[in-house]
């Protein structure tokens, strides 16, 4: 992101626009379409104008600059074909804003006026619908009920007050299916406002404001482009369109208080675990939970068009797991149509089948641990199922998954990756050395076998009644 260009006045944001449909008058007004710098995680920096706030870190994303024009917070999305590198070596042809897919997210504060605008690069028209937020209907994006689709080559203006603090989303209301399934989506939050001594009644200051968003796509081995008519069949799961390994770690300095902020814009759910640690939910769709509402949890499923915030204290040092619990989440493409060969004995088999597929191997027979190690060779631009690798081997995941690493002694505002977790000696889990009899009994469970006899099931009896007539 080149922040430092984005206040050059609107000539370089009128030389920064193809779009010759737009007027000149619309195209001087119009803010400088910032664009993002790589795939990794782009710490913000302290708001430079309007008011204050803490910004939260967009998992391999970024914030969208804004300028201050009489005192409206003034934002410009440019919806358009991107290519997003969702680990190394696999990328995707998705639509984006501003050059990525999710968009970059939208930072404001509680009582802010803000104008949006969109400009469309799509080949088609769409609009933009802001998800979860209280606004004048005529903004609420919804093309042929609210507002006119914006076609393609036009600049429209969205402009509301961010009313109620929390995490919100952005997305298309015009060939909903399509640009969604394409990557067309973004993060909002609405930072609370403060009081004089910077504090909100049920909102604490997170040491780390962590966002990401949700995604599915089904993209074939091999291919470049998802398809947008899937419903079901997805088989890439992301965070910020990045999958596992391509995800950055989340980063905390032990004692942190530390907010997870996760939309959900596929079209199923997502229970979110998180290692180590017990969190509450302190916000829904809904708004803030009031602190009396809230409970301890290690998980919390997030529904379809849901956003939760999640706050823990990192206080357990170490690199604990973060992932979707739905195990198939958490692996790559190739996986979903393997039968499976668990128990099925191939001896004897392969070197006749081998005859015919020179290339054929056994594999699965013991489960697909090996996958994760294997070097299968796969199509050119096709994730592998299982990926990662650890101090200690293969982790075997992918897709929704990435570690929390809790440090001691990290400088406030660090968010460099510290590396493998030093484990103190003596904790961790290892190989018995000792003799078998110096085991504790393993016990059998007591037989569940049926009785030999089945006991003759109990006659149905039936009472009817007397003295009444119908």
């Amino acid at each position: 992101m080149q922040r430092r260009h984005f206040f050059s006045g609107a000539a370089t944001a009128v030389a920064a626009l193809s779009t010759a449909s737009v007027g000149r008058a619309a195209l001087a007004g119009l803010p400088e379409a910032a664009a993002p710098a790589g795939t990794a995680t782009q710490v913000p920096p302290a708001p430079p104008t309007g008011r204050p706030f803490h910004p939260v870190v967009t998992l391999n994303g970024w914030s969208l600059p804004w300028r201050m024009n009489g005192g409206v917070k003034e934002f410009h999305l440019v919806a358009e074909p991107v290519v997003r590198e969702f680990a190394p070596g696999f990328s995707v042809n998705l639509w984006g804003y501003n050059g990525q897919s999710p968009g970059p997210t939208i930072e404001v504060v509680e009582g802010d006026r803000v104008r949006i605008f969109v400009t469309n690069r799509l080949p088609e028209h769409t609009s933009v619908h802001w998800h979860g937020q209280r606004l004048p209907n005529g903004m609420d994006g919804v093309s042929g009920l609210t507002q006119p689709a914006i076609p393609a080559g036009k600049t429209f203006v969205y402009e509301f007050t961010a009313r109620r603090p929390g995490t919100f989303m952005y997305h298309p209301h015009a060939d909903e299916m399509v640009q969604m399934a394409m990557g067309l989506m973004g993060l909002w939050i609405t930072h609370p406002r403060l009081d004089a001594r910077g504090r909100h009644p049920q909102i604490a200051t997170a040491d780390r404001d962590i966002a990401f968003l949700l995604g599915a796509f089904a993209v074939e081995p091999g291919s470049r482009t998802p398809r947008v008519n899937e419903m079901t069949d997805f088989n890439i799961w992301s965070w910020n369109s990045r999958v596992f390994p391509g995800i950055d770690p989340l980063v905390a300095r032990r004692g942190d208080r530390v907010r997870l902020r996760i939309g959900n814009l596929t079209m199923t759910n997502h229970p979110i675990h998180v290692h180590g640690h017990e969190f509450e939910v302190t916000g829904t769709d809904g708004g803030t939970v009031p602190p009396s509402a809230r409970w301890p949890e290690v998980t919390t499923d997030i529904a379809v068009g849901q956003m939760r915030q999640i706050e823990f204290i990192a206080d357990e040092p170490g690199d604990w797991a973060v992932h979707c619990h739905k195990s198939h989440h958490t692996m790559g493409a190739m996986g979903h149509d393997v039968p499976t060969m668990i128990g099925v004995d191939h001896r004897g088999l392969v070197g006749r089948i081998q005859k015919i597929v020179p290339d054929y191997m056994a594999m699965g027979e013991r489960g697909m641990a090996d996958m994760g190690a294997m070097e299968m060779p796969l199509p050119e631009n096709t994730h592998p199922m299982m990926s990662g690798t650890g101090p200690f081997g293969p982790l075997e995941m992918g897709g929704m998954f990435s570690v929390l690493k809790v440090r001691e002694g990290l400088a406030r505002g660090d968010w460099r990756d510290p590396g493998a977790y030093a484990h103190p000696p003596g904790t961790v889990a290892r190989e018995w050395q000792g003799p078998a009899e110096g085991l504790p009994p393993a016990a059998a469970p007591e037989s569940t076998a049926p009785p030999a006899t089945p006991a003759a099931p109990a006659r149905a009896t039936v009472r009817k009644p007397h003295g009444a007539h119908h």
